[in-house]
Formats: structure tokens, C-alpha cells, sequence
């Protein structure tokens, strides 16, 4: 039985991103995505963390790997799910330009665009590295994080 706060939070994140936060490429996302998004718009979930466990089970979204790794990443907007490329490609049409002009890449078609996509996530680990353990956000950017307890 999700309690409250947990269904509150469900009902109010319009623009969630779910991300690995073990990943290193995934945590030089979500510090991107609060540098550029001037308007914080988006709020940022790890799919370790509390919310984005309610978040996941909520939508049903499922891991990648029997081995319990996260090679999608999820974009929740507005009660849609987008992933992979696409949820990339959405994300990136909302940011400020130059950034918005990466949409250029929706006319490649979906199949393609998703293969880079998995080659990437498949390989990021090796690519980029991994933490052992999930990285808090610093104290200034708290606020663009989803936490169920503030709610």
C-alpha cells in the first residue's frame, strides 16, 4: 500500500527523468540537465532511489537485466512514457537553444536512432565507469530532485 506522499507524488510530477545513478554518463546527464534547464521544468529521479522505485512500479517499467542494470532511460511527461532515443530527443526539444537543435536527429528513423542508443547503454559502464554506490545531489540542487518526503 503506497502511502500519501508517495501517491501525491505521482500525481504531480508532469516531467520526470529516470535515470542510473551509478552510471557515470548518467550523472553528467542529470548535472546537464540541471545547468541547462533554466526553467526547471524537468525534476530528476534515480531509479535506485525511493521515488523513482514508485515511479517504476507505478508505470510498470521494468529493468534491462536479469542482473538488475538500467540501460533505459525513462522521460515521464504529462502521464506519457517515452525512453531510449526518444525520450533523449523530447527532452532535448524543450532546452534552450543550441541544445534544441539536436532534435535534427528525429529524422533518423526510431530503429536506428535506438540501436546507438543501446550500443551506447550497453557499453557505458566500460566507456565511462560506474560508482559503487548512488551519488547524493549537492545541497544547491536538491530541489530538482523528486523526494517524496517534501511533498
Amino acid at each position: 500500500m503506497r502511502s500519501a506522499k508517495e501517491t501525491s507524488l505521482l500525481q504531480t510530477a508532469d516531467k520526470v527523468i529516470l535515470f542510473d545513478d551509478v552510471c557515470k554518463l548518467c550523472h553528467v546527464w542529470s548535472r546537464f540537465i540541471i545547468r541547462y534547464d533554466k526553467a526547471k521544468q524537468f525534476k530528476l529521479a534515480s531509479v535506485q532511489s525511493r521515488e523513482g522505485v514508485v515511479l517504476m512500479d507505478h508505470y510498470q517499467l521494468r529493468i534491462d537485466e536479469p542482473e538488475g542494470e538500467y540501460k533505459t532511460m525513462y522521460y515521464l511527461d504529462s502521464g506519457q512514457i517515452y525512453q531510449k532515443s526518444t525520450a533523449f530527443l523530447r527532452i532535448m526539444a524543450t532546452m534552450p537553444y543550441p541544445w534544441r537543435l539536436l532534435v535534427i536527429f528525429k529524422l533518423i528513423p526510431r530503429p536506428a536512432r535506438d540501436f546507438c542508443y543501446d550500443f551506447i547503454a550497453s557499453n557505458r559502464y566500460t566507456i565511462f565507469g560506474k560508482y559503487s554506490t548512488c551519488t547524493l545531489p549537492h545541497s544547491d540542487h536538491e530541489m530538482r530532485f523528486l523526494n517524496i518526503d517534501r511533498q
